[in-house]
């Protein structure tokens, strides 16, 4: 099977470079997705977008971190668990709410656990979640604008996870730590 290339400034399509020297201002890099993305200069400015989008969306740091790593986990993403642990500790998310995700056990919190029993109820079912799900979703205290904000980060989730699986994206340096 053809292997993916991993693109630098150099080797990037012309279109890519600048998204590649964007991933460089906000990571001081370009994190190995990104590289293995920029082979398509559209799918990496998607991702970029959405990433972006859901960074801005209604849910705080602890709440991304539990959509983002319940995605990852169960699409059993070797690339974006360990990438999402990084990215949890640089916005000082408590390493409980990661580890739970990651290890899948309780959260320290029932609305955290909420969120995260829906957001699996979405991927697992595609998104026909049954009326119990949301009536609990809601009487957590989330909102339909949250509720949103979980379809746009499981839109970006299924553009990072889908492409590690593809290309065997290798973890970068910088996160071997995280992996487990």
């Amino acid at each position: 099977m053809k292997e993916f290339q991993i693109h630098d400034l150099d080797s990037a399509p012309e279109k890519s470079k600048p998204l590649l020297q964007k991933s460089i201002q906000g990571f001081g890099l370009i994190p190995g997705l990104h590289g293995v993305m920029a082979e398509s200069p559209s799918a990496l400015a998607a991702y970029q977008d959405l990433h972006q989008h859901f960074l801005d969306s209604s849910f705080d740091a602890d709440e991304m971190t539990v959509v983002w790593q319940t995605i990852n986990v169960e699409h059993n993403c070797h690339y974006c668990v360990p990438a999402h642990s990084a990215i949890a500790k640089s916005m000082k998310v408590d390493d409980a709410i990661n580890n739970a995700l990651v290890d899948k056990t309780p959260l320290p919190s029932e609305k955290l656990e909420v969120l995260r029993d829906t957001t699996l109820a979405i991927v697992r079912e595609r998104g026909v979640v049954p009326d119990r799900v949301l009536e609990r979703f809601y009487a957590a205290g989330y909102t339909q604008q949250n509720l949103l904000d979980i379809i746009l980060g499981l839109a970006q989730k299924v553009m990072s996870n889908y492409t590690n699986h593809f290309a065997k994206t290798p973890v970068d340096a910088r996160l071997a730590k995280f992996v487990r």
